[in-house]
């Protein structure tokens, strides 16, 4: 689920940074993550719309 991809994306940002691992690679695991983010925001989002329709 998207949920548990959220949750290891960010426990890998969380590694690299505690390794101090080159900027270029913590900003992409942080866009990854980010973009996981806004895409788990819009399905619950949009699921909350489809409740208020069907009550």
């Amino acid at each position: 689920m998207l949920n548990d991809e959220i949750c290891k994306l960010r426990d890998k940002l969380n590694k690299s940074i505690k390794n101090n691992e080159d900027y270029s690679i913590v900003y992409q695991i942080s866009i990854e993550l980010d973009e996981l983010i806004a895409q788990y925001y819009k399905n619950f989002t949009e699921k909350k719309k489809e409740e208020k329709v069907t009550i």
